[in-house]
């Protein structure tokens, strides 16, 4: 009984990190993940990894290929735009379903959330920004109880993420770093009045606004 809080461990581990690398773009879109490379990186046997990328197929974000092995999907643009209108609904609901009561501790961390943003605004940085956004990310779901919300928010996320990264190059970095900072802001001062619903409402926007701006740059 004692293996399985420590096997689950491991496979949330090494979930996230696979996840996190191809949401960050370190293995993009066509790569062939390999199963005795990363074994051998994370020091597990290939019975694991099977199951992350098993579970990572299930999201969306490899492919198992007969003869070629596991590959990074790509991005579908008709696919993507409509999981981003899920996604901005969903953002929503955060503030109105089991929202969790706004504490001194949630409210610290929107202060520091918003002193990590300003501090990017002195040199921003595409990967740092892309970090930061996703870990805040999982500081707005926090403030749901609703599990379900959360799960399907998160395999939403990780499925639109790379979208915007891969728009950066025709975006304006310095721009995209001070909306994130604006957005920070805003939520902050919702979050200051103890209003979920609010802080909601701020995220939600600004997902509509990032659709926006990505279709603008892909034109």
């Amino acid at each position: 009984m004692s293996d399985q809080p420590d096997a689950r461990a491991r496979f949330l581990r090494l979930h996230d990190a696979l996840r996190t690398r191809i949401c960050l773009l370190d293995y993009p879109p066509g790569t062939r993940l390999s199963e005795e490379t990363l074994a051998a990186e994370f020091g597990t046997s290939r019975t694991p990894l099977r199951r992350v990328l098993a579970c990572l197929e299930d999201e969306g974000l490899v492919i198992s290929q007969h003869g070629v092995g596991t590959i990074v999907t790509d991005v579908d643009p008709g696919e993507m735009a409509r999981t981003y209108d899920l996604r901005r609904e969903l953002a929503g609901l955060v503030g109105r379903l089991s929202p969790v009561a706004i504490t001194d501790e949630i409210v610290a961390m929107g202060q520091d959330f918003l002193a990590r943003g300003e501090a990017l605004l002195t040199n921003p940085e595409v990967r740092a920004l892309a970090r930061l956004n996703m870990e805040y990310f999982h500081f707005g779901t926090s403030l749901t109880m609703n599990e379900a919300l959360r799960d399907t928010s998160e395999r939403l996320y990780y499925r639109t993420a790379r979208i915007w990264l891969k728009a950066t190059s025709h975006l304006d970095l310095v721009e995209e770093t001070a909306i994130f900072v604006a957005e920070l802001r805003d939520s902050l001062q919702a979050l200051q009045a103890r209003d979920a619903q609010a802080a909601a409402d701020v995220r939600r926007a600004h997902i509509s606004l990032c659709i926006a701006r990505v279709n603008a740059a892909r034109r």
